[in-house]
């Protein structure tokens, strides 16, 4: 009995381990990118990253608890970074920059007030039948489609000064990827339920012989709490506060798909409670508070996590719990934030790209729910079409327009998303 004891424990402690560097790994990529967009300082990035793995490490243990009550990591929005990506190319001047970063924490607070709303008031639940399996499904091909570019520049060693491919960066990033997929696919038994763990390790340690990994500088204190409005206090947008009721419809898609896709993973059922909804929601929005109080990037449930349950066979909520508690402790202590951040964006980017595998997978049985028919592949073409081309229009494309436009339509993952469940409910089903 004392054997199995000490194996159930052993069990979660590696699970632990596996879901903290999940979480770190999410939590580095998108704050790199934020910090090179409005050329912030490499010791505002540091603190960027810290004040994120707090938010992050909350907010993931406030709906494994209180919210949706499942193991799904938080992380930085990929629509929210969109939204930042918008205003940093459509601003000129390291003033008016700042500014936008103020304007930024609004929006974040209007969106979590709405979500509070929907969620505390459950009308929520009302609106659940637009969220179809084929909009789910789209939602999450989107997803993929927005993240992936994310993903594969940093595999590429392409950053916001750096335009040009690193061919050490790319040949190792690429082994990662390559080596998770074989491990997570032809593995057995250990090595199988820990391979983005192995291959996380694995690409830190050999960035680290070859001199490739950068240790932020010494840091004056031991203990530090996080900074409030780092950024300085919000500032009044009429653009940006008609912009987050919009905000709120991708931020609920995401929310759906996530708790969906993990719930596939889990149980392999396609479906989502009105409770797991409804606490979520409400969650999701106190999230979003955070987020703005303590000037990060808006956290959301990831569909991503599903793919990382794919592959580690890690889904129990104690070790999750555990990893966030740990993730807000360790956020505390600058001296050891400095070496979690020197986890190469290269690494992160292949094991999260590795993921991403699944999630597109996960994506597909989705819309395998809805028979193929000729008005399904219509609305899901479309969808996808328009999308991904908003995705890949030029960065100041849309300038000429108001800035409440810019927001919207310089979204592809909102774009497409509000174009499926418009087409799915304008187009009804001849009976």
């Amino acid at each position: 009995m004392k054997k199995l004891d000490n194996q159930h424990n052993q069990k979660h402690i590696m699970g632990t381990l596996q879901w903290f560097i999940f979480l770190l790994a999410n939590s580095i990529a998108l704050p790199i990118v934020v910090g090179g967009l409005f050329h912030l300082t490499t010791e505002e990035i540091f603190y960027l990253m810290q004040r994120t793995f707090f938010v992050v490490g909350i907010s993931s243990f406030l709906q494994g608890w209180l919210g949706h009550r499942l193991p799904i990591a938080d992380g930085p929005a990929g629509s929210w970074v969109g939204v930042f990506t918008v205003l940093a190319y459509a601003t000129a001047g390291q003033d008016q920059l700042h500014s936008t970063l103020q304007i930024l924490e609004l929006g974040m607070i209007i969106s979590g007030v709405i979500l509070i709303g929907l969620g505390v008031t459950g009308f929520i639940g009302r609106i659940l039948f637009l969220f179809t399996p084929l909009v789910t499904g789209t939602f999450l091909l989107l997803l993929c489609l927005q993240l992936s570019g994310v993903f594969l520049k940093g595999m590429l060693g392409i950053t916001a000064t750096i335009s040009q491919i690193d061919g050490f960066t790319a040949m190792i990033a690429f082994s990662i990827f390559l080596f998770v997929i074989i491990l997570s696919n032809f593995g057995k038994g250990f090595v199988k339920s820990y391979a983005v763990l192995i291959g996380l390790i694995s690409g830190w340690i050999i960035f680290l012989i070859a001199g490739k990994v950068t240790i932020p500088s010494q840091v004056t204190h031991f203990v530090q709490l996080p900074h409030i409005f780092a950024w300085g206090l919000p500032k009044w947008n009429t653009g940006m506060a008609v912009s987050s009721f919009v905000m709120v419809c991708i931020l609920v898609s995401n929310t759906v798909a996530a708790i969906i896709a993990i719930n596939q993973a889990t149980i392999h059922k396609a479906t989502i409670e009105q409770k797991q909804l409804k606490d979520g929601t409400w969650v999701g929005g106190i999230s979003h508070l955070i987020s703005s109080v303590f000037s990060t990037v808006g956290v959301v449930p990831l569909p991503a996590t599903a793919g990382f349950i794919r592959l580690t066979k890690q889904k129990y909520i104690r070790s999750f719990l555990m990893a966030c508690a740990l993730l807000v402790v360790m956020s505390l202590f600058p001296s050891i934030i400095r070496y979690l951040a020197s986890l190469p964006s290269a690494v992160a980017s292949a094991v999260l790209m590795a993921s991403f595998v699944q999630l597109i997978g996960i994506g597909f049985n989705n819309i395998k729910q809805v028979p193929m028919s000729e008005r399904n592949v219509t609305i899901l073409g479309v969808a996808v079409l328009f999308g991904s081309g908003v995705m890949f229009l030029p960065s100041g494309a849309l300038q000429s327009l108001p800035s409440v436009m810019q927001y919207i339509f310089g979204n592809g993952l909102f774009v497409g998303t509000v174009v499926s469940i418009l087409l799915e409910q304008i187009w009804r089903v001849g009976k």
